[in-house]
């Protein structure tokens, strides 16, 4: 299967040579059908790589997609691992 560069290349030949002015019609309307297959293909792959490049630059970063720590032990004692007593009237 041929890549995207030598699609590139074919249908610039095919151009190129429906241009000439001792083509046939019938080689010129064969090179024509030909150039619009690849032209088609071709669009077919950039849509792809257009919708991956688009998931790339939409994926967020890795900092970004971090969910945020939670400070909960900061005022715990190291020994107990509690933050103290509790304050009267509230529930712990």
């Amino acid at each position: 299967m041929e890549n995207f560069e030598e699609k590139l290349q074919r249908l610039e030949k095919l151009s190129s040579e429906i241009k000439k002015t001792d083509i046939s019609l019938e080689d010129a309307l064969k090179n024509f059908e030909e150039g619009i297959k690849l032209a088609k293909s071709m669009e077919k792959e950039l849509e792809k790589v257009e919708s991956k490049i688009q998931i790339l630059v939409n994926e967020p970063s890795v900092t970004e997609g971090k969910a945020p720590e939670l400070d909960l032990f900061s005022g715990a004692d190291s020994e107990s691992g509690t933050a103290g007593q509790p304050v009267s009237g509230t529930r712990q």
